[in-house]
């Protein structure tokens, strides 16, 4: 390698489809000053891959094998406290900018927007910067202390475990699943869907589900 050339930026790609990797990796790899060093599919194949190959950025989606996406970025801010994080995921980012970025996140790209704006996304993370979108940034700045900026009732009243709880009930998993899942107790699944309802001002479990297939299919 000539010295005299500037090193290129490394970028972890932390995503459970294999397409949406490879072609990341091909339009990443084509920028003279990116180089995807390494993939992974889940939480416990991301912490291996942040250790084996040293990234400067992790490029990570929300909905991922083994886990989530938000409990990934804590856990990396805590063990990797000097590797940036940027997501890149189909959730709205009205409902999930704002948690990544508190998770420790330091841009959010919905992948709708992706082939125009990742390369650009990734640079200005590298450079010290917060990536998102202009819509999104004007809702941050212009968003006082202490308000959620939607409707009270809505998901934004959850918390982000009980977010991953709704999700997976509109997946149509069992409590038993959703607590493999996330690796809670049954009796912690059945909690927080008990809390869901409450904030959702749901009444039945019927009502529940149907709230959770309605919010994931508009997420997806």
């Amino acid at each position: 390698m000539n010295p005299h050339l500037p090193s290129k930026a490394r970028i972890l790609l932390v995503d459970d489809h294999p397409i949406l990797r490879h072609g990341m990796t091909t339009m990443i790899n084509a920028e003279e000053d990116l180089l995807v060093c390494g993939e992974a599919d889940g939480v416990q194949t991301a912490t291996k891959a942040i250790e084996d190959f040293k990234p400067d950025l992790a490029l990570i989606d929300l909905a991922i094998r083994d886990g989530d996406g938000l409990e990934l970025i804590k856990a990396v801010r805590t063990k990797f406290p000097r590797l940036l994080t940027l997501v890149l995921s189909m959730y709205d980012e009205e409902v999930y900018a704002e948690r990544a970025l508190r998770a420790g996140a330091r841009g959010y790209i919905m992948k709708a927007e992706a082939a125009k704006s990742v390369v650009n996304a990734i640079r200005a993370v590298l450079r010290g910067d917060v990536y998102v979108s202009e819509q999104m940034a004007a809702k941050l700045a212009t968003r006082k202390d202490g308000e959620t900026g939607r409707a009270a009732g809505g998901v934004d009243r959850l918390t982000d475990r009980e977010l991953q709880v709704l999700r997976c009930i509109g997946r149509g998993m069992s409590v038993r699943e959703i607590a493999d899942e996330l690796f809670i107790s049954g009796k912690t699944v059945e909690a927080h869907r008990e809390h869901i309802k409450q904030k959702l001002n749901l009444v039945s479990s019927g009502e529940l589900l149907r709230y959770a297939i309605e919010h994931t299919r508009v997420q997806s």
